[in-house]
This record gives C-alpha cells, structure tokens and sequence, in this order.
C-alpha cells in the first residue's frame, strides 16, 4: 500500500506546516519500552510556510499544566465495545498513511535523524522508522484522522516486520521492536490527546497494522525455477510473531492483518498471532483484509475472495474485508459475495478510485463517498475506510454520506464442510443421495499407490509427477491426495517442491489439497505451503491422547480439516464396535478440548480388505458400512473417508473385479453416509453401479456383505473365467481360443527344435540357450534360405534380439535374461564372422559391412578400473542392435577420441566409479568442444549424476551430452541419439539441455541458499568427547604394526557376503515385502530369475575355491594416534616415545570438517574427532587395512571373453567385488574380537555386521566421511601394501585390481559415520596449507565437495 502511494503525485497541494521538532523526535531510544513523555505540537494545517530544516535535539521546557485525564480503555473492554459499534452504526477507519507523509516532501535527514545518522544505506521512503526519527508528524496525521471522524486509526507499521525492513538493512529485532513498539505508543498517544479535546467522542481504537511483507510465499521469483521460494513459512511466522509482540506491548487494540495479496502469508500472520496469544495467555480482535488485483476479483496468488474467506476462517476474526486494489464501484461485487458467505463483521476501504497516468489518485472525497453509497444502500459493510489516494477529507465525506445508513446485519452462514484451493469447494451433502455429491478424492500422487508417480519422485521427474496431478484434476477428481512416505524419498524436501509447483499450476491448485503422511513433520511442510484449506489425512490415538491433542491444535491453527484413523493405543478397529467407541472417543477430545470444528472434522473407520479366504475378514466392509451411519449419527458434524482401493486388494490384477468392488463398496457405504474417499478418479465416475454386469454384482456382492459362507471361494472361481484387463461394466470371458493358444505355449517349449533353423536361432537367442548356437547359425548359413552369412545376422538373430529389447524396455525380461541373450547371439556370430571377412576379401571389401542401429564407442576414464557397469550397458545397447567397441578400462581422454575417429562412432560413452573420474569426465568434455567434435557424450558410472552431468561436463561442450542412470536407461537414450527424424532427434536434444539448464539453475540457487560456518565456527562445534568417562578410555591393541594375509581362504569369507548389491548390479529389485536377499526369491515378477542368478553365483564360487581361481590377499595395520586439530599423527609401534611424549611422528592423517549449517545442535564432524587430543594425557590408536580378491581374476575374465560368454565374465566380476567386501567384513570383526581387542565378547550375526551394529567404523579416504583420494598414498606408503598384497594405485587412485577394499580403523564408542558434505574455499585452503599441497590441485582432488566454483 505504502509504495503505491509513494508513487502519486502531490497533487499540486501546498506543504503543510510541519510541527516543531521536539527533544524526542530525534532521540534514539536506548531500549525496548523507551518513550518521550513530551508530545509533539498540533498541526496546524492552514498555515503553509516553508520547510523547516531537518530536526535536532532542543531541549524543552515544561510549562504545561496538567490536564483531566480521560481514563485509558482496558484491554478487555475492546471486544464489546466493537461489538456494539459495529452493530450500532457503520465505523470508520482511517485513510492511507503514505498520501499524507507525502505531503510534508521529506527529505533523507528526516529519516535518519540522531538516531540514523551514521546509517550505511539510504533510508528515504521507510515510512515506518518516522515514528522514531519524525513523532511529530506521524502523530499529527494520526490526529487529523481522528478528527475527521475515524473510529479506528491503524499504526505506522505497514512495512513493521524484519521481512520489509531487510530491505533498508533495519531488520535487526531490537530495531524491529522499537519501530512497532513506539508506533503503537504514538497512535494510543493520539488516540488520548483528541479525547482529552473531545472526550464526547469516545472510545477511539488504534489496530496494530501487519502488511503483507514484499515476498510471497506462494509465487516463485524465479520464472526459470516454480518451485522455488524467496522465504519461508517459518521465516514469515517469525517476522510476524515478532511484530506482534511490540505492537501488544506498545498498547494496541487490535491487529489489522491487511492488504494480504498472498493467502498463504495471511495465514502465517494468522499462525503467528495464535502462537502469541497463546504464549500472552490473552486474545484482542483481528481484522484481516484481503486485496484483489484486477477485475477477476482474485487476490495476486490466484484465489477468488470465497476460497480466501475459507482459507483463513478458522482464525475466527472479528471482522474479513478487501482492501486497496481498485476503486470503490469496481470492487462492490466482491464485497457482497464476502458479505454473502461471512459469518463475522465485514468492512472495505478502498483506494480513491484508479491511478491516473501518473500513479496518482485523483478522486475527491465527495466523489469517492458517492461512489461507495452503493455498499451501504445495499447493507454490505460494517464499516468503511480509505486506502491509496484517501485522506483526512475522504473518510470525513464518506462518513458524512454512510452517516444515514444502517450497518451490515451479521447473519448465520449454512454449517458446511468449507475447503479450498484457488476455488472454495464447499462441501453440501445430498442426504437423499450420498453418491451423488460423493468427494472423489484422487489417488494417483501417492507415492504407496502409484508406481509411476513413485518413480517420477524418486527419480526427480517433477513434471512427470506435476502431469499426474493434472490429470487426476481433469478426470474429476474434487480433491487430490499427497503422500511421499517413502524410505527411497525425502519427504520433506519432496512434499515442500511438490506443492510448491503445484500451487503455481491454477488449473491443478483450484481444487483443495489432502496433506497425506504418517510423518507429522511432512504434513506440517505440506499446510505450510498451501494457502487453500487443506485436509490433513491423518492423525489417530495409536500414540495417546497428548500427541493426539498436539498434533490437533496444530491443525487447527494451520486452518485444515482432518482425517482421523480410527486406531487407539490399543490398535486398529476392524469391528463396528471398536470403529464407533474410539471415533466418538476422538470427536469428543476434538471439539471439547481443542476447539474442531465439527465439519471439519473426517473419520475414516478402516477400509480393511475382504475375500481373503480368512473368516475372521468376512464381515469387514459390513462393520464398516454399519460403523458409517452409527459415527454420523453420534458425532454430528463430521465426515466419512476411507481408502477404498483397499476393500478388494485381494483381487488385484483382475480389473472387473476389483473395480467392481469399488463401485459396490461406494453405493453402499455412501447410503450409510461415506461422504469421500481416495479413490481412482476416472474408474469411479466411469464404473457406475447400476451398469456393473448383474452376474458379476451378485457375486461381488454376496463377498461384500457377507451373504453366504463360500462367498470368497465362489467369486475366485468366477474371477478366473474373465479376461483380466476387462471393465465391470462390459465383461469378457476367457474364450476357447484364447485358452488354447495359452495351453500351447507348454508344447511349443517342449518342440522348439523342430521349428525352422531361423525361428531356432531366434527362440535360442530370447530364451538364453546357447548349447545349439553354433550347430544352428552354421546351418542356417548353408540352408540356402540366406544367400550370405551377413543374412543369418540381420535376419533371424537380429529378429530375436529386437524382441530381447523390447521384453526388456517393457520390464518383462531381466538383466540376467538378457545378457544371456548376448552370450548366444555373440556365440553365432562369431562362427559367421570368418565366412563374413571371407566374402569381403572375395568381393574387394565393399560386402559384408553389418548394417547396425549406430556405433557407439565405450570406456572406462583414465585413472580408473571398474568396469561392470560399463560392460553390463555395452550387452544390452548389443542387444538393440548397436555396433559397440568397447576400447577398456584407465583410457586416456586423446585415446578415447583418436578411436572414435577410428571408428566412426556416433556416440561417445564414458564410465567411472570414482570421485576423480568425474574431473576426468570434465576434461574428454573440454577436449571434445576443443577438437571439433558434434557426436553425443553419454555420461555413467556409480559415482556420476544427472546434476554433476548438469552442472559441471555439458557446459563444457556444445554438442550432446546426457548421464545415463543404469544399462536400461542407455538404450532409450542412444535409439534418440541416432533418430533417423532428424526433427525428433532435434527435439530429444533441446529437451536434454533445457532440462539440464534447469537443473544448473537449481543447483546454483541451491548454493545460495545454503549456509556455511567458518572453520573455527565449526571446529568450535565439533563433537566433544569426554575422554575421563571409562567409556571412552581406548584400548591398547593386542597387535601392533603390520599383519600380511596372502591367499586367505574364500571358505572363509563366503558367509560375509552381503548379496543385496549383488542383485541389484543386475539390475533385480524385488518389491515390498519382497525388497532385498532373501526374501527377493519370493517376489512374483524377479524372484524366479534372482534364483536362477543365485544358483549361478554359487556354482561359479564353487569354482573359484576348488580351482583357486581367485586369490584373496590383505594387509591390515595397528598403530599409536592423537588428533592435532582436525589431523591424526601416528607413531613408530616400536618407539617407547609415543603420541603422549610427543615422539617422532610416523605418518599424519589430515581430516574435513562439515560445515554446512545445522538445523539441529548436532556436532559438525572430522574423523580427527574419534581420536583422543595430543598432550591429553590418553593413549590412544588407530588402524588400516586394504585387502582385494582380484588377483586371477584377470584370467578368469579373458577365458569367458575368448568363449563369447557375457554372461559369465559379468559374473565373475560381480562376485569378486562381493569377495572383497565380505573379506573386508570378516578383516573388520577379527580386528575388534582379536588383533585389537576392543570387543572380544561380541557376537554378531553377518545380518547384524551388514547393519553395522557393532562398535567402530572403517571409513575409507575418498567416501564422505574422508572424501580425499590422495589420503590412500599415506595408507600404502606406511603399509607397503602394493610391496605386501599386490594392490596398486592408479594415478587417479583407483585401487588395482578393481575388486579391491580399504580404509581406516577407529575403534572408539564414539566414532561414526558421517558425511562431510560441501565445504568452503577457507576449508580448502587451510587443508591444502597443512596439506603442504597446492591449492589448485587440493580443488581438483575435492571438487564435488566445494561449495564454490573454483
């Protein structure tokens, strides 16, 4: 309001006087509460001299002789005598504050005053300090609008919070209370100098005015980044709160939450003063006034002024209006309609009409008055004010003409369920007919009942997921559910981007949102980012009636309606009786203690699932049907909710019968009062009861009613007569055919052989049979169908893996399927290749070139040796029918171009497991923009990402470049790159760089606003360890020095094998409750296939013992230790001068500290903080180890690869890497049992070790607890391990050979993992200074853990 008049013009109106400075109108006050007894003069407005100069302190005599004082009106005497003047006449407020500064044309000195005088920046135009710098004329204008007959006068606090304030550099809270204290101070002032003139004129009210701030918490700043936000939720209550405080404590009558533009920022107002008044233990009135921005009668933020009224009615306010925006007659409709649907007083004060060109107000106040007659003819308001462009002779003139007329009449409004989004979504329910005013709430956006949009999240597919939502809105759905419980997802971060896009989406936020999570602080991050009325879904008495209590109390003063579960500490009601006794139990805490609303208030008695074959469930959706008329009728008010795809989860996969369920469940339980439920939107509308197939209802209905015993049998033997995918409302049956064709896949399994060669290769190859690969391609090439080997190849084996693809981009083949695939297809052609080059040289080399989908050339960066991954994505883009030259492993970046020169490679692949490899993937990019290059780079490995891609390698190159998650994403991406349509080729390749653009963009605004402590603040922060407390007292090793293991035996190592990754490397994920080993053999869709892969591994294991095929060799190290701020010095074993003398020091360790801010008073770690001080007086040790099962395996490698077969050299490396962990887990427990002793007695299961449920941690250097690389060569110079085991480093530091493990042992109670996330330039430094490394290649080693661009 204030910048917009602050922008008129002066109207040609002469200055008026302005008032003699007095002593305290300059005068800094020294603290909180501080006010000058001495009032300014009165202005005289008919004298117009000159300017005076800018005030200074003068002292003041005091000759005034005391006057009768008025008694000051208490506190609690403002509610009635409102109540009585809002009822008794129309009221009046005062006019705009920053027309009538404007008017003295002040100057930066009057701003400043003593108080500012050294102030760094400009401080004119901050209205609101000229209560401390300018009393006199602030008061003034106070007194002629209580003159010109203003009941109400608001304080000079429009831009009062810390929010507002930053924007001067004033937001300090000292500043912040001084501003809104003596503003408060100076308007009471006023308010008691007009009534000792006129003491007939009684009572006067001051309203502590709370603006909207200059951020909005609903509206992105960022065009480029909708999710974004300039400032918090909390940040917003914190400002507001803060606010509050000195207005209550400077006198104020009542707050005036005004000019809102933003819903959501009203209801953190809202939250704030709730917070207050229950920390004060009081309550005064709130007026809370809303702004439309244009003629569609919306607020900035999207909402109709009906959804604001419901959004922000659960703050109960004294009086709702609309101010600002336009002139009077443009904004009547408006008012009516919050006339209509308010149940409490309502006002309006609009602007003097429409700025005129020039930003100024040019509507005189007799014209402004006629203008808003219309409000009071009609009896639309209780009271009346002037906002932009008014002044003293405005609110005179409309008080003069609404004089006449009678106040607005408060009226009852219907008692409804009252929601909202952008639109109000009033809930009236048909008694006559539930189903048809039934809320469909859409389930499709939770994460626990649709795999897409859990894969979207997961993924960070926010536009996918935002598509879904929309969806579900156009599908008919009346509300949408939220939920991201997820043990993959970070429900916060998720919930808080989720809805913030969708509330910039309009044609998804018009409907309400249903906050939807077991986590209270998820459903806190969900209210605190929707200004529409949410539903909460949900809250229960399983933990007892204070949480219970807690957890409601904060709903409510979010505003949202509730789900309450109708569970108690007893557990979950699943009969009629128990759903009853704990929802009247809930009710009556709800409405009693907390004060609910009871239309706000939602039960949902359990929808539990029937025809389970379990008697005990036979009569759950009866109890729940009778529960749902019985809760209606004892809990008046509320509403009826459940899940109801849970009522037939029985038959899942059967689609007429499981939405036949649904739809029966509805008909009955919307008889018996359901008012909503989650549901599948589009399947609920289309599935109508009364057109579900009669035969099939019967059956449906006989389970759901519990009608006979032999129900659940019955309906699962009339579920396998029909066709799986049909509707309930067209049944098909399974035909004879059909029956047929399926009984025929038996002998075509058993008869493959006698097919024609062709579809034998074809068959072989999809099927993974490779014992007949030769025999067959051999005689295909001389069945005289094929005229040339080449034929064999692009004919029936490319035939067969086209469908290996698509069985695999369809989900319906696994990894372990496929590259058995490989293993045959490679076999067959590699008996054809020799007849292949034999035709090209008889041809002069211009036949036998292979026509493929692209050439793609694949390596592993130089400095690293892991390669599984890589090889695993050369199979499979083999199997679509791409020419992949895989050129190895430590390539380095010229080799890798020179060859895809060679080669003619359409797309450059490159690979890496660790940290290093990333700056080397940095490098191949620079070097691809430097020669020349237009191929696509494609980007993977385990240690790489979509944002690392983003923000670091493509803006290296201008050509193409895309990370590739895993082999089953590479194929899509590749077929995109060598698009025959050059448009839609085109296309894919704009999508990939706008998308990563996005994504630069977030990562650097992510950067932003992240905050970092300074080194010594952290080091200051860091965990402290009382090392007197007998639990920390270390313990000396049994063993100090070194211990050599050559070829340990694998016998024992085999049991520590933890084969969770190991499926996962083939890309075998089994589903909830089937996640992880064992129980993914259980699992329907991988588990087959997993025990197939696992009987694999077990013979090849066998192999490596009895053969000795593979050898496994380690080296582990004990030595004395102390911490030296963040660094660990060891020392000589064998010296008597050790860490406590101060000895010789053997090897130092240098430890990073976290920096990154905590929300929490958790320590910031360095693992130099597990080891006891230098000079402590406490000995203290630590320890190493590197161990490998990769020596042999080399060979190994080259013998399958000689044979063709993928497969198995895949799964030899797959198991070596297994080896070696399991072997650094059994080194690990023979280390705190036996060679250092710290815990002899413990037993563990490998489960238990696998979850780290011991004492100690294995950090290693080069992960987050350690993320330098270069720490390695301190481990092998002082262990000599490439002289003891063989393990060598590579000049990345990537250990070799690559099934290779190492790290460091602490040994205390309270060492443990942790992350040190990103770190400052300063940290960098310091390291590099200790490191006596320099600082350039200190960034290198370090670069994806700067916080900065180096």
């Amino acid at each position: 309001k204030e910048e917009e008049e602050e922008e008129e013009a002066a109207n040609d109106a002469p200055a008026p006087e302005q008032p003699a400075p007095t002593a305290s109108s300059s005068a800094a006050p020294t603290e909180p509460g501080a006010v000058s007894d001495q009032g300014p003069a009165r202005m005289e407005s008919e004298v117009v001299p000159s300017p005076p100069p800018t005030p200074v302190e003068q002292p003041v005599e005091d000759t005034a002789q005391p006057k009768q004082q008025q008694m000051p009106m208490a506190r609690e005497q403002v509610l009635p005598l409102l109540e009585q003047l809002f009822k008794q006449r129309i009221a009046y407020i005062d006019g705009a504050m920053g027309t009538m500064i404007q008017r003295y044309k002040l100057e930066e000195a009057d701003f400043r005053a003593d108080r500012y005088k050294d102030h760094p920046d400009e401080l004119k135009g901050d209205n609101d300090i000229l209560v401390l710098t300018r009393p006199d004329i602030i008061e003034s204008i106070h007194i002629q609008y209580l003159e010109s007959g203003a009941d109400i006068i608001e304080t000079n606090t429009f831009n009062g919070t810390s929010i507002s304030q930053a924007d001067y550099n004033l937001q300090a809270k000292n500043e912040v209370y001084d501003i809104n204290f003596h503003a408060a101070k100076l308007a009471k002032g006023a308010v008691a100098k007009f009534l000792e003139q006129h003491p007939d004129q009684g009572p006067r009210f001051v309203a502590g005015a709370i603006g909207p701030t200059n951020k909005t918490l609903s509206v992105s700043p960022s065009v480029e980044n909708p999710a974004f936000r300039g400032i918090t939720y909390d940040e917003v209550v914190e400002a507001y709160y803060d606010q509050a405080v000195a207005l209550y404590d400077g006198g104020v009558d009542l707050f005036m939450v005004e000019t809102i533009f933003d819903t959501l920022n009203s209801k953190a107002a809202i939250y704030a003063l709730e917070q207050f008044f229950e920390a004060k233990g009081v309550r005064i009135p709130v007026m809370i006034s809303g702004t439309i921005v244009d003629n569609s009668g919306r607020t900035l933020s999207g909402q109709t002024n009906e959804a604001f009224w419901n959004s922000v009615s659960h703050a109960k306010p004294f009086a709702i209006g609309l101010n600002c925006a336009l002139g009077a007659s443009d904004m009547k409709k408006y008012v009516a309609n919050l006339s209509k649907c308010a149940d409490c007083f309502v006002f309006c004060y609009p602007n003097a009409g429409l700025p005129n060109a020039m930003g100024g107000y040019d509507q005189k106040g007799s014209e402004m008055a006629e203008e808003i007659r219309p409000f009071c003819e009609e009896g639309l308001v209780n009271a009346l004010g002037g906002c932009c462009g008014t002044s003293p002779e405005h609110i005179a003139a409309i008080k003069a003409m609404a004089s006449a007329y009678p106040p607005r009449q408060c009226h009852p409004v219907e008692p409804l369920m009252r929601l909202s989004g952008l639109e109000a979504k009033n809930y009236k329910p048909n008694p006559e007919n539930m189903r048809s005013t039934f809320l469909n709430i859409g389930e499709r956006c939770n994460v626990a009942g649709s795999s897409i949009y859990k894969k979207a999240i997961v993924e960070g597919n926010w536009d996918k997921a935002v598509q879904i939502a929309y969806s579900q809105v156009q599908s008919g759905a009346d509300v949408i559910d939220l939920n991201m419980d997820d043990g993959l997802i970070d429900g916060v971060a998720a919930m808080t981007r989720f809805v913030n896009l969708l509330v910039t989406d309009p044609e998804i936020s018009k409907v309400p949102f249903m906050i939807d999570s077991s986590k209270f602080a998820i459903v806190e991050t969900g209210l605190k980012c929707s200004q529409g009325k949410c539903i909460v879904n949900s809250i229960s008495l399983k933990e007892g009636v204070e949480p219970f209590l807690k957890q409601a109390r904060t709903i409510k003063r979010h505003g949202a309606a509730v789900v309450v579960m109708a569970f108690d500490e007893e557990g979950q009601a699943a009969t009629c009786a128990e759903k009853v006794r704990i929802c009247q139990r809930a009710y009556k805490l709800l409405v009693e203690e907390v004060g609910f609303n009871p239309q706000d208030i939602i039960f949902d008695p359990n929808v539990l699932t029937i025809g389970t074959g379990m008697a005990e469930h036979n009569n759950y959706a009866v109890d729940f049907i009778r529960a749902t008329r019985e809760i209606k009728r004892v809990c008046p008010g509320s509403k009826i909710s459940g899940g109801v795809s849970n009522i037939a989860f029985s038959f899942r996969g059967n689609e007429a019968v499981r939405r036949g369920f649904h739809s029966a469940f509805l008909h009955h339980a919307c008889k018996a009062g359901m008012d909503m439920g989650i549901v599948h939107t589009a399947q609920v509308k289309e599935d109508v009861y009364e057109k579900i197939d009669k035969e099939l209802l019967e059956f449906i209905e006989d389970v759901l009613l519990n009608r006979c015993d032999n129900a659940t049998e019955r309906m699962m033997e009339y579920a396998a007569t029909l066709e799986p995918k049909c509707h309930p409302t067209a049944v098909k049956k399974k035909g004879a055919a059909q029956v047929a064709g399926g009984g025929g896949e038996g002998k075509k399994e058993e008869s493959w052989r006698d097919m024609f060669v062709g579809k034998r290769l074809a068959y072989g190859l999809i099927k993974g049979i490779d014992e007949f690969a030769v025999q067959d391609a051999e005689e295909a090439r001389t069945c005289g169908k094929y005229q040339k080997p080449l034929e064999v190849i692009e004919g029936p084996l490319m035939d067969g893996m086209n469908v290996v693809g698509d069985l695999f981009g369809a989900g319906k083949m696994f990894l372990p399927q496929v590259i058995k695939s490989a293993r045959v297809m490679k076999k067959a052609v590699a008996h054809l290749i020799p007849y292949i080059e034999e035709e090209k040289v008889a041809s002069g080399g211009e036949e036998g070139a292979s026509s493929s989908a692209g050439t793609i050339l694949i390596a592993t960066v130089k400095g690293d040796v892991h390669d599984i991954g890589k090889n695993i994505v050369s199979v499979v883009l083999g199997c679509n029918n791409f020419k992949v030259v895989d050129i190895g492993v430590m390539v380095p970046c010229e080799t890798i171009l020179d060859k895809a020169i060679e080669h003619n490679a359409d797309i450059i692949g490159v690979s890496g497991l660790i940290t290093p490899s990333l700056d080397e993937m940095v490098t191949i990019a620079k070097r691809m923009e430097a020669r020349g290059f237009k191929v696509p780079l494609m980007i993977g490995g385990a240690t790489t990402s979509k944002m690392h891609t983003a923000v670091k390698v493509a803006p290296q190159y201008s050509g193409p470049v895309v990370h590739v998650l895993d082999a089953s994403r590479g194929v899509p991406v590749a077929q995109s790159f060598v698009d025959q349509n050059p448009v839609q080729r085109q296309e894919f390749i704009d999508e990939i760089k706008e998308q990563y653009a996005e994504l630069r963009e977030e990562f650097y605004s992510g950067l932003e606003d992240r905050k970092y402590l300074s080194l010594p603040e952290a080091q200051s922060k860091a965990l402290k360890v009382d090392w007197s407390d007998p639990v920390n007292k270390p313990v000396q090793p049994k063993m100090l020095g070194t211990k050599v293991l050559m070829d340990y035996p694998i016998e024992e190592v085999i049991d520590y094998i933890d084969w969770n990754p190991f499926f996962q490397v083939w890309q075998l994920r089994g589903r909830y409750p089937n996640r992880g080993y064992p129980k993914i053999f259980n699992d329907p869709q991988v588990g087959p296939e997993a025990k197939k892969l696992f009987d694999d591994a077990q013979v090849m294991l066998k192999d490596f013992m009895e053969r000795k095929l593979v050898r496994l060799n380690a080296v582990v190290g004990f030595f004395p230790a102390a911490s030296v701020g963040d660094d660990i010095e060891l020392y000589d074993p064998e010296s008597e001068e050790d860490a406590m003398r101060g000895g010789p020091v053997k090897a130092k360790f240098f430890g990073l500290r976290q920096q990154t801010e905590k929300d929490s008073s958790e320590p910031y770690y360095c693992v130099s903080d597990f080891i006891a001080p230098k000079g402590s007086g406490v000995k203290d040790y630590m320890g190493m180890f590197a161990c490998s099962a990769g020596h042999g395996l080399e060979k190994v490698i080259e013998h399958h690869k000689e044979r063709h077969d993928d497969f198995s050299y895949i799964m030899a490396e797959a198991l070596a890497d297994r080896l070696a962990e399991a072997f650094a887990e059994k080194l690990h427990e023979i280390t705190r049992r036996e060679w250092w002793g710290y815990a002899p007695d413990e037993k563990f299961t490998v489960d238990d070790l696998l979850k780290v449920k011991y004492q100690g941690i294995r950090p290693a250097p080069g992960y987050p607890s350690q993320p330098d690389h270069t720490e390695k060569t301190t481990m092998w110079e002082l262990l000599d391990i490439q002289g003891q085991t063989g393990i060598e480093l590579t000049e990345s530091l990537a250990m070799l050979p690559a099934a290779s493990v190492s790290g460091l042992y602490f040994g205390g109670r309270c060492s443990q993992y942790f992350a040190v996330g990103k770190i400052t330039h300063e940290q960098v430094a310091d390291y590099a200074m200790r490191k006596k490394m320099d600082i350039k290649e200190a960034e290198k080693w370090l670069s994806p853990m700067l916080c900065y661009e180096p």
